[in-house]
């Protein structure tokens, strides 16, 4: 018995060992297979910077673009796509950062009251009573140019008069140089951290689509994650309570989704609208590119 125990348990052994070598040559290879798709993936992306330039080059001559941030949205990414606007033939007419206060339920009441109260004389506010709505209907009043006359929609002292009001309740931050623009781009990052992530979401795309409706256009721009349930771009996407006139981009995150964040913006001057980038919500890759 003890040696028919002694061979049993050799040859276990041994076949453990062989399946032990064989799953190790298996991640091996699955790990191969993951670097040489990720170079793949790096020399695209490295491609699309570089013809990035020579494919949006005037698409936006002589157009002014604001941009929003969100406290998720990345730097880098917000840098790259500033310079590809420039490129494309706009000015940058400044940049408005939205603090996390913004979209927190805790304080939609405070600004949802902030935005009635600085509403600019003439200005007209949709009667949907969500903070996200109105917020959007303030900003897009002072900081985004009329649609048809390309001149401001309001005086300079509404304007200032509103930055210093949200400044003021920690909803925004904003650049020194920041003035009205003819476009918009809302740039965020993933799905929104911490608590109420569907309700911060909801509140982002409602702003986001009230400033495409106050002037020529605008994009609401994020990674993949961003496209989810919980993101801003996923809730947009299947918002059916207003016509879908925002466009969005879901891989703002890699220079392929920036080209297609300036073909977006130009393809809003032509009052067309589209779901762009690599998730499955999304219609196609960019704007000219057939569906998936």
């Amino acid at each position: 018995m003890v040696l028919g125990s002694t061979a049993l348990s050799g040859t276990l052994l041994s076949g453990l060992s062989d399946e032990k070598g064989k799953l190790a040559v298996q991640v091996s290879d699955l790990q191969a297979q993951r670097n040489a798709l990720t170079a793949r993936l790096a020399n695209a992306d490295a491609f699309a910077g570089s013809v990035g330039p020579k494919i949006v080059a005037g698409l936006l001559d002589q157009r002014s673009v604001l941009v929003i941030t969100t406290d998720d949205a990345g730097p880098a990414d917000r840098d790259a796509l500033e310079q590809l606007i420039r490129q494309a033939g706009a000015t940058v007419s400044g940049e408005l950062h939205l603090t996390g206060a913004f979209t927190d339920p805790a304080g939609s009441d405070q600004l949802r009251q902030l935005a009635i109260r600085l509403q600019p004389a003439g200005a007209t506010f949709p009667t949907a009573g969500d903070p996200g709505t109105l917020a959007g209907a303030l900003i897009g009043s002072v900081l985004v140019l009329d649609k048809g006359t390309a001149q401001p929609q309001s005086s300079a002292d509404e304007l200032a008069a509103t930055i210093s009001g949200l400044t003021a309740g920690g909803f925004v931050r904003a650049s020194s140089n920041l003035g009205p623009g003819q476009l918009a781009v809302v740039l965020t990052g993933g799905q929104p951290g911490g608590d109420h992530q569907g309700d911060r979401a909801a509140t982002l795309a409602r702003f986001a689509a009230q400033i495409e409706r106050s002037g020529a256009g605008a994009v609401l721009a994020g990674d993949p994650a961003s496209a989810s349930g919980n993101g801003a771009i996923g809730f947009a996407r299947a918002d059916t309570s207003a016509p879908s006139t925002l466009s969005t981009v879901d891989d703002v995150d890699t220079a392929a989704g920036r080209i297609a964040v300036i073909l977006a913006l130009a393809e809003q001057l032509d009052g067309k609208a589209g779901r762009y980038g690599v998730v499955g919500n999304a219609q196609a890759p960019a704007p000219g590119m057939s569906g998936r």
